[in-house]
């Protein structure tokens, strides 16, 4: 009898184990993919979207929230969720929904994740914390334009802690050009020359801030920041009127051009006004 009941216990856990296939897990998760896209759909492009989040941030979450109650595990719907708040300034509040999309998908909203807190919430602790992760678990891939790297010298930048700041961008200008070659992104360039400004090495910090330009010819805040490294050069001349150039360009709004701009000053971006 023992022997009969360990046999139909061995045929049980084979069939179970042959349930599991691979081709069976892979139709398995296509099929979710298809449900969660119909979800996203209905929930986000056809009812979320057809709101504005500044003017009609009820209906947009509302929506969010009945695709939610079908599926708590679409981290897209916990991005957009969360999105809105940190535009409208509510960081605390959009928090734990971003870390909901991070749950989720980590490999997509990590790094999101990380430049949301750099750029919005100013968590610059945070901010490295999560690109550090990033690269270490994808490589020094891009968000929004800029690398991991690039993050993390930004937010040791608004640490005071320039030596690091210094050593990422000079690090990830070194992959970037290997990688890649030709021009790196103006915005780079200037954050770069800022590392160098911040560390006392004013002719570096100028040789960046003219490629900077190379890249952006009326770029203010690279002319601002230029000026103050001829100054302390010496090169009064060159520097007056360099800064009275930065003026000129940054009051017809030739400024960091950045896409979220228009929601938060970056650093060390200059008001005109």
């Amino acid at each position: 009898m023992k022997k009969y009941l360990y046999f139909m216990f061995l045929v049980l856990f084979w069939n179970c184990s042959e349930n599991k296939t691979p081709q069976k897990e892979a139709e398995q998760t296509q099929t979710t993919a298809a449900t969660q896209q119909e979800i996203i759909d209905s929930y986000l492009k056809n009812c979320a979207w057809q709101y504005n989040y500044i003017s009609n941030m009820k209906a947009w979450q509302t929506c969010i929230d009945r695709g939610l109650e079908k599926d708590s595990t679409i981290a897209y719907l916990w991005q957009q969720k969360a999105m809105p708040y940190y535009k409208a300034r509510k960081y605390t509040v959009g928090k734990p929904f971003l870390d909901k999309a991070v749950q989720y998908d980590k490999r997509r909203y990590l790094p999101y994740r990380g430049f949301m807190k750099c750029i919005f919430s100013k968590d610059y602790l945070g901010a490295i914390a999560d690109f550090e992760e990033a690269v270490s678990l994808y490589g020094n891939h891009f968000e929004m334009d800029h690398t991991y790297r690039f993050y993390i010298g930004l937010s040791y930048l608004q640490l005071n802690d320039f030596e690091k700041a210094e050593k990422a961008f000079d690090q990830d200008s070194r992959e970037q050009q290997e990688k890649y070659g030709g021009d790196l992104h103006h915005t780079f360039l200037f954050y770069h020359g800022i590392s160098k400004l911040e560390m006392e090495k004013w002719e570096e910090a100028v040789s960046l801030f003219d490629q900077a330009l190379g890249v952006y010819p009326t770029f203010s805040d690279a002319m601002y920041y230029k000026a103050i490294a001829l100054l302390r050069l010496e090169k009064f001349d060159e520097a007056v009127s360099l800064m009275e150039k930065a003026k000129t360009e940054g009051k017809k709004g030739n400024t960091i051009n950045e896409a979220n701009v228009v929601y938060e000053m970056y650093p060390y971006q200059i008001r005109w006004d």
